[in-house]
């Protein structure tokens, strides 16, 4: 049987993969020049279509990791990684898998990274866990809120290490701005303001690409949307701007509440808890492949009752993370750091104040945690919060009402029909296990 057709023996669901008992042939193994010492951690990347490279790119420049193999569905990105491993290794080693369940059989590995597209998340993800691998997964966490719940699940059953991609809480202007809060410099937090981006970028010139054309042949197109629904092909479908259309991404508001509302999430406290309260409002393309919102304003408030705006393409809302209080305010983004009054930006934070988690090294805290097996800086539950603050959002968006949340039970409150969008079908015979 040619390996091939025996992987399309195996369970599909997340579950079912990893759990497989299989012997690998040692043909399937990467070789290594070098005998690896106790301390190196061998490493798999599965998705290289943006944040793959530069992921592995930052983990290969680590001396105590080992990379061994790389995945992807397209051939050209596959043979890109390929080569960049393989020239940073001076050999013809690293091994090269077009479906994810090959990496999954393979008892070598210790960690991946994955940087696939969000609805591929949680399935992919779960298979990881279930394999015994440690991961480094992008964010946002999941495609749906229920899919966030299901990978927090999959990371504690299995005992494994989790470093999402929500690299802003290893950056020191960040840190120290949710000390400051943390610690009552501005006193009782009155509001929370939180500025993304709007629109939809453009990274593939895809504007007169929307001709439905068959997929280039180095493109496994049905592999590429798997659990989602079927979309015929398209170039300006796939491949950078997959994230413009709801059945595969969430728009600038779900690529975007993984970092600046995680970064309020983490001065206010509420890495474990999620809004009480959810409203918002959208505007939409009128024409073109793309469903998710370009503008948009969301109103969330939490349990004490604090609200937080959150805006794509309002100029009153500013990029990055504005926590207001009794006595001041301060505000973070990329590069940049405000308070008032000013001289908090000198404030020290004593001994016996709240520290924060301090990470000057987003990978390296990964490689760390997965020595020590302690909580990485931003692991899958505190993802999953700030997740869900865009998965409510994006609901309450499409049914044009306020949404009450439960963050203890993580149950929409009366009502049925917004409860059933906390979940995806998935296409057959894809499927959500644990």
């Amino acid at each position: 049987m040619k390996r091939r057709d025996f992987l399309k023996t195996l369970p599909l669901a997340a579950a079912g993969v990893a759990g497989f008992p299989t012997i690998v042939p040692a043909s399937a193994l990467a070789k290594t020049n070098r005998p690896a010492p106790s301390n190196r951690i061998v490493m798999a990347g599965i998705g290289f279509g943006m944040m793959g490279f530069p992921n592995m790119e930052a983990f290969l420049g680590k001396d105590e990791v080992q990379w061994v193999a790389v995945c992807d569905v397209d051939r050209n990105h596959l043979a890109e990684a390929k080569n960049m491993v393989d020239e940073k290794y001076g050999n013809n080693d690293c091994a090269a898998y077009t479906d994810f369940r090959e990496v999954c059989l393979r008892r070598d590995i210790d960690a991946v990274s994955i940087a696939v597209p969000d609805h591929w998340h949680a399935v992919i993800s779960i298979a990881c866990a279930r394999s015994g691998f440690d991961v480094y997964g992008e964010k946002p966490l999941s495609h749906s809120l229920r899919e966030g719940r299901a990978i927090c699940d999959a990371v504690k059953r299995y005992g494994r290490v989790w470093q999402t991609g929500s690299w802003q809480r290893s950056v020191e202007n960040f840190h120290r701005a949710c000390e400051l809060v943390r610690n009552g410099r501005i006193g009782k937090i009155l509001k929370v303001e939180v500025g993304l981006p709007y629109g939809h970028y453009d990274f593939a010139r895809t504007f007169g690409q929307e001709a439905i054309t068959p997929p280039p042949p180095e493109l496994d197109y049905d592999m590429w949307l798997g659990p989602a629904p079927y979309w015929p092909y398209c170039k300006a479908r796939v491949h950078m701007n997959w994230r413009w259309n709801m059945d595969f991404g969430g728009g600038q508001l779900m690529d975007w509440v993984g970092h600046h509302v995680d970064i309020a999430h983490w001065g206010m406290g509420w890495d474990l808890s999620g809004p009480v309260e959810i409203d918002g409002r959208g505007e939409f393309p009128e024409r073109g492949i793309y469903n998710s919102a370009t503008r948009y304003y969301v109103t969330a408030k939490y349990a004490d009752g604090t609200p937080m705006d959150i805006a794509g393409g309002y100029p009153e809302i500013r990029s990055g993370t504005r926590w207001t209080g009794e006595l001041g305010w301060v505000w973070v983004d990329r590069g940049r750091f405000e308070t008032h009054p000013a001289h908090l930006l000198d404030e020290i934070i004593g001994p016996d104040e709240t520290h924060l988690c301090k990470s000057r090294d987003h990978y390296q805290n990964f490689l760390d945690c997965i020595k020590s097996r302690n909580l990485t800086i931003t692991p899958a539950e505190v993802a999953h919060r700030s997740a869900s603050v865009g998965h409510l959002a994006v609901i309450a968006i499409e049914l044009g009402r306020k949404v009450r949340w439960d963050p203890a039970t993580e149950t929409i409150v009366s009502d049925p029909e917004a409860e059933r969008l906390l979940s995806r079908s998935y296409r057959k015979p894809w499927q959500l296990a644990v």
